[in-house]
């Protein structure tokens, strides 16, 4: 079974942020199959079913960012799942444009609280990772104004095309392995 989480912030107001690009990703793929996120344990919200024959389990941490490393250790635990091969944890970017995916499968927090969180509670930085590109933010903005801001109309457009493209590439991932994945997805702008 893979555990696959995308992070974000609970609550309306955070819905369609920059920081809250996980939880559309992880929307859109129980959508597109059909599971349903209704089971609030773990400190998260659960929703367990199949991709392409896989068994998965969705999570969305209802910790807040900062903390979702709480829920996914629980989670983790819990199903027995070994993070290093079979945790798949999607989240927003500054350091890439728009329109930009990146897979890796280990590496630092690169100055993401949630990433920072993740790994102190595993006690290492070796899972699957999806950094969708949110773009930097513009000079004179703060950090954390930028990420809980809201898409525009244009942006938004965008980002619904990078999250189906995410889907794509949690498919790949689950079917012929991170390293295909990150073959057929890094670098590739939409």
């Amino acid at each position: 079974m893979f555990v696959i989480a995308g992070l974000g912030n609970p609550k309306k107001e955070y819905e369609n942020t920059r920081h809250n690009i996980g939880f559309s990703v992880i929307d859109m793929l129980a959508e597109q199959n059909n599971i349903r996120l209704g089971t609030a344990k773990h400190k998260g919200l659960l929703g367990a079913g199949y991709i392409d024959g896989q068994k998965v389990l969705l999570v969305k941490p209802m910790t807040y960012m900062n903390l979702s490393g709480e829920c996914i250790r629980e989670v983790l635990d819990y199903y027995k799942v070994d993070g290093s091969d079979h945790l798949i944890v999607i989240h927003d970017d500054i350091s890439l444009e728009p329109g930009v995916i990146r897979i890796r499968k280990k590496g630092s927090a690169g100055g993401h609280n949630g990433l920072k969180n993740i790994i102190q509670h595993l006690g290492n930085d070796t899972f699957i990772r999806i950094k969708v590109g949110v773009g930097e933010k513009p000079a004179g903005y703060d950090l954390a104004d930028y990420v809980l801001g809201h898409f525009s109309g244009e942006e938004r457009t965008l980002m619904r095309q990078v999250s189906e493209e995410a889907c794509s590439a949690v498919r790949m991932i689950l079917e012929k392995g991170p390293d295909s994945a990150m073959n057929c997805f890094n670098g590739k702008k939409l």
